[in-house]
């Protein structure tokens, strides 16, 4: 994907995103498809380590075979918990899986949905809130302009590049965010390679 209109406006834009943009070169950014597992791998993720989430979710293929909502519903809490899931992931997994299969969420027609549609529809899931939303926009749908303000890693990284004495809030970040519109997911892009390279 081409993103050099989006690298000029944002070291045009901001001279700190200027800095990293050169120390951590060309935006290597690549969304995975826009499916089901993503949304299943981003509930499993949640408060536990990559590592840890990757495990679950080999157990939870092995246990159902393709990851849909159809086959997840299949199973029982108690079968979901056995590979790894807490009671309130398994609850969570298959609330989603519902809200699929029944149509409440119509995950092909998302392309062509605003952000704000997306997130609302989303958010309707018991265990998906705003911060899992926009991580699917980010890495599912290629979404340019999203800012996940409430992502600890993006906001220790914004401290850092910014040299705040400070975690900012969120709050905070969206107003630092501003000048990166109408590509705040590169922005966002960049301040999370740039924590990996200290």
């Amino acid at each position: 994907m081409d993103y050099s209109p989006a690298i000029a406006h944002l070291e045009a834009a901001d001279p700190v995103m200027a800095a990293i943009i050169a120390r951590v070169g060309p935006c290597t950014l690549e969304p995975e498809s826009q499916g089901f597992v993503t949304l299943v791998d981003s509930i499993v993720s949640q408060q536990i380590s990559v590592k840890a989430a990757n495990a679950i979710m080999a157990r939870i293929t092995a246990l159902v075979g393709e990851v849909t909502p159809e086959q997840l519903l299949r199973r029982t809490p108690e079968e979901l918990r056995a590979v790894g899931l807490s009671n309130q992931k398994a609850r969570y997994v298959l609330d989603l899986a519902a809200h699929v299969a029944d149509g409440r969420i119509d995950l092909a027609a998302f392309p062509q949905c605003d952000d704000d549609t997306i997130v609302a529809q989303l958010t309707a899931v018991k265990g998906i809130g705003r911060w899992t939303s926009e991580i699917y926009l980010i890495f599912a749908l290629g979404r340019l302009d999203v800012l996940p303000a409430d992502d600890l890693g993006l906001q220790q990284a914004a401290q850092q590049a910014f040299g705040l004495d400070h975690v900012p809030k969120s709050v905070e970040l969206r107003l630092i965010g501003e000048s990166w519109r109408p590509y705040r997911t590169i922005a966002s892009w960049y301040l999370w390679r740039s924590r990996r390279m200290v």
